[in-house]
């Protein structure tokens, strides 16, 4: 990441939480301790930030901006890049010409967008981001509900039921997850919940796509159950016994295999 966009994104930080420590700053942004406090210390030079004991301080009294919790899209998509890409083209061979999909906002599903090819989908998607490269790249069709664009998660949310979703069908829906295990489908946000629970009303199947690290984690909310999923998509680094776990809960597993290449 340029040292323009991290420095970005902690300003962005401070101005919804108005304090964040150097550890909460490098696990947000995937990025060195060091690396870290060289920032708060330029940024605090030219008066974009305050320095202080252990972290930074917001320059603004109160915070700027409506915020969700959650990883910023930019820095989870370096995150185990090559295993989510995997992931993602074992997830579009399940799609046929002509289907009509959901494809929920996220890193992994982002990655989707790649390996989409020639087939022609009606996808709906609350993923800005997405919706820009399908219709850069591919010939599919790409709708996007009603709402508020939050920029650091790269999708479109909206508070009120009639967002355009509800006119929408899909034959399968596409979602990531922070942690899927024996509690159900784990979320970071009330308000993500809110909007990926409407989208799952409008699909046939529920398809989750989980890397390794994902599967048993848990999070602070949850999505629905696991009687609700329909298929998992993960890694050949899964532990065995977890998959099975999946299986015996109805759950088709579906696992890409960590050795294969795919080009850049």
């Amino acid at each position: 990441m340029l040292e323009k966009h991290r420095h970005q994104l902690i300003k962005d930080i401070l101005d919804q939480q108005q304090f964040a420590s150097v550890r909460d700053l490098t696990e947000k942004l995937n990025a060195s301790e060091a690396t870290i406090r060289r920032d708060i210390t330029k940024m605090s030079k030219k008066g974009d930030i305050y320095k202080i004991r252990g972290g930074a301080e917001s320059i603004n009294d109160k915070p700027k901006k409506k915020h969700i919790s959650g990883s910023t899209f930019i820095v989870d998509k370096t995150k185990k890049a090559q295993v989510k890409r995997l992931i993602a083209k074992k997830a579009v061979e399940l799609c046929q010409d002509g289907d009509s999909i959901i494809i929920n906002g996220g890193t992994s599903t982002f990655m989707m967008g790649e390996f989409l090819g020639d087939l022609n989908l009606n996808i709906f998607t609350n993923s800005f981001v997405l919706a820009n490269h399908i219709t850069e790249n591919n010939n599919s069709q790409v709708s996007l509900p009603s709402g508020e664009i939050y920029p650091r998660q790269g999708i479109i949310l909206s508070s009120y039921d009639n967002d355009g979703t509800q006119y929408y069908r899909s034959k399968l829906m596409f979602s990531g997850t922070p942690g899927i295990g024996e509690f159900g489908v784990m979320e970071s946000d009330p308000l993500l919940i809110r909007s990926e629970q409407k989208l799952k009303k409008q699909t046939e199947k529920l398809v989750i796509l989980a890397d390794s690290s994902k599967l048993g984690k848990r999070s602070n909310f949850i999505f629905c159950p696991l009687s609700e999923v329909d298929i998992l998509v993960t890694d050949s680094d899964a532990d065995p016994d977890i998959i099975d776990y999946f299986k015996q809960n109805g759950i088709q597993v579906l696992v890409a295999d960590i050795n294969e290449v795919v080009a850049a």
